[in-house]
């Protein structure tokens, strides 16, 4: 006859495994998300043939001069803004995943403080993608909150990951992702000029798709190292 005693002691260590192996694999939508936006926008790119914004035809459209989300706009919009929606909500879950195999003791607040500032960037992607840049003030406000929070989510994330056993190196060099972050989102509102976009001149399109590359390579190396480490 089976000791009911053994067989709960047995029970109790797979609860905690089976929800680390569940957040393990959540976090790998920190991978999946940024991976899906960029291969949208990569491939979307060279497919457009232009858009109209505000009844002004853009034609043809220039990854180099135009920003990412004139894509949300003309025959490619349904994708890249079903791009922006879906990256945005597995971002959003890889996030989740992270914090979830990231545990340390006595730190509880500043985990929380860290996951609310870092879930705000892939909530920025479900914004921009909601509403297009005909609809200019809330995709403004996406956009900042997509590439902008980073720069404060990296410095507090780092911070809180140079506490943990385990995270410190990558804690110290996610510090750095947050000035990078700034100095490439002031370089696309130095470059960025509407006029100069629509009649593709300048590279302010290209500028943006350098700090979005670098923003979600972040995510994508904590989204990682959380499979990997946990």
């Amino acid at each position: 006859m089976t000791n009911p005693h053994l067989a709960v002691a047995n029970a109790k260590p797979a609860a905690p495994a089976r929800a680390r192996d569940t957040a393990r694999r959540l976090a790998l939508g920190a991978v999946a998300g940024p991976a899906l936006f960029t291969l949208a926008w990569l491939v979307l790119g060279f497919l457009s043939p232009g858009y109209t914004l505000f009844g002004t035809l853009i034609a043809p459209y220039s990854p180099i001069s135009q920003p990412i989300s004139g894509l949300g706009l003309g025959p490619t919009g349904a994708y890249m803004n079903t791009a922006f929606v879906l990256g945005g909500l597995v971002l959003l879950a890889g996030v989740a995943g992270i914090f979830q195999t990231v545990r340390p003791s006595g730190r509880r607040p500043a985990g929380r403080v860290s996951a609310a500032l870092l879930a705000l960037s892939p909530l920025g992607l479900v914004i921009a993608g909601t509403f297009t840049l005909e609809a200019v003030m809330p995709h403004l406000l996406g956009f900042l909150l997509a590439t902008g929070t980073p720069v404060v989510s990296f410095l507090t994330m780092g911070l809180f990951l140079r506490g943990i056993p385990g995270w410190r190196r990558f804690g110290t060099w996610l510090l750095l992702g947050s000035p990078l972050t700034l100095v490439l989102l002031v370089g696309f509102f130095l470059t960025f000029d509407p006029a100069a976009a629509g009649a593709n001149v300048g590279v302010a399109g290209l500028v943006q798709r350098v700090l979005a590359v670098e923003v979600h390579a972040w995510f994508v190396a904590m989204g990682w190292l959380a499979y990997r480490r946990s």
